[in-house]
């Protein structure tokens, strides 16, 4: 069961409350009686530690495909290497 936090508008009194997900929220203060007594939005209050599915499978930042593995493209040995840069078409006269 979920706790949520409740804190009353009118007197500024708060509270953790256990309930269940298709309970009523609570609308009466325990501390004044007024209904001013508003469910707060607050953070999930758990950490995901440890070696689960989101480390291994979101950590880095390749593409992961269906089977959970990183694509990456296959090598060809058919590849050419990369053709070296060519030289500078400026050059300085020579002074023989």
């Amino acid at each position: 069961m979920p706790i949520y936090a409740y804190k009353c508008t009118s007197c500024g009194f708060a509270k953790d409350v256990l309930q269940k997900i298709s309970d009523a929220p609570l609308e009466v203060c325990p501390s004044c009686g007024q209904a001013h007594f508003k469910k707060q939005l607050t953070a999930a209050g758990f950490q995901l530690k440890g070696s689960g599915w989101y480390v291994t499978d979101f950590k880095g930042n390749g593409n992961t495909g269906a089977s959970g593995q990183t694509s990456v493209a296959p090598e060809s040995s058919n590849a050419a290497a990369p053709a070296p840069a060519a030289p500078s078409s400026t050059s300085t006269p020579s002074t023989d």
